[in-house]
Parts: structure tokens; sequence; C-alpha cells
């Protein structure tokens, strides 16, 4: 029963990724591929669709081909929340653009990553989130002349 049901979440979440994905290619499509520029504001969103259209269609026929372990019962909650810290730690990281900027919730999110996921020292987490967020303002503002969302702080 419970092979059944892994199959089944499988087959559900590759259907409605691939959903998703085909809304994403039909909305990207209609917007600007290549202009005299460069790439359009469609290219990225186009591209990014199609991936996740391929992948959800992988994930469907391999849950429609493959046949489970049976050691595998059930859910690993602590692996599961793990990947949920992450995803939350994400959400307040684009919620917080607007009064902290990207340059700086960028280099928190590396922080939260380093520091508490990957339960590296202090010091290297800092290090790391400072290399990261002095390279994307350098890379973006400075060198590509792309404006980032600027906060309080004004960086």
């Amino acid at each position: 029963m419970e092979e059944k049901s892994y199959k089944t979440a499988d087959l559900w979440s590759g259907l409605a990724l691939a959903g998703l994905g085909v809304y994403i290619v039909v909305e990207a499509w209609q917007w600007e591929y290549l202009g005299p520029e460069g790439p359009g504001p469609g290219f990225f969103p186009l591209w990014y669709g199609i991936a996740m259209v391929g992948v959800s269609g992988a994930l469907v026929v391999s849950s429609a081909l493959r046949k489970l372990d049976a050691g595998c019962v059930g859910i690993e909650w602590r692996k599961a929340g793990r990947a949920f810290a992450v995803w939350v730690a994400l959400v307040v990281t684009v919620a917080s653009f607007k009064l902290l900027g990207f340059v700086a919730s960028f280099a928190l999110l590396t922080f939260f990553i380093v520091a508490v996921m990957y339960r590296r020292p202090v010091r290297i987490a800092a290090t790391v989130a400072g290399a990261g967020a002095v390279a994307f303002y350098l890379l973006f503002p400075l060198a590509l002349g792309v404006s980032l969302p600027v906060g309080v702080l004004g960086f």
C-alpha cells in the first residue's frame, strides 16, 4: 500500500509541475525573446518553463516505471524539515528585498545556509556571505549596469 502512495504522489506532483511549466511557457511565449540589446524578458522564463516540463515529465515517467525499495516506509521528516527551512529562508529573503536590498538579503540567506544548514563556523559563514554579496554587487550594478533592488542601507 505504501508503494502505491509514493507512486501516486510522484505522479500527481509531476503532473502539477508539468502544468505549471506549460503555463510558464505559454506566458513567456508572448514576451520578447530576443531584442536589439540581447535576451528579452521572455528568454529566461521560456527556457525555465521548458526545463520544468522536461524534468516533471521525467518524474512522471520514472514514477510509472520504477519499483520502490522495500526499505522506504515513509517521509523522513527531519530531512523534509531542513528543506522547508531553506524554503522559508528564501521566502523571507525575497520579502526583505525592499527593506534590506538584494545584496544584504542575499548575504543573510547565504549566511543562514552556510551557518545553520551546513553547520559551518560563523566566521566561515560570514566570509562566504560577504564574498558572495560583494561579488553580486561588483558583477551586476558595477560591471553589467543592471540595477538590483536597493534597501534602506543604499545597497
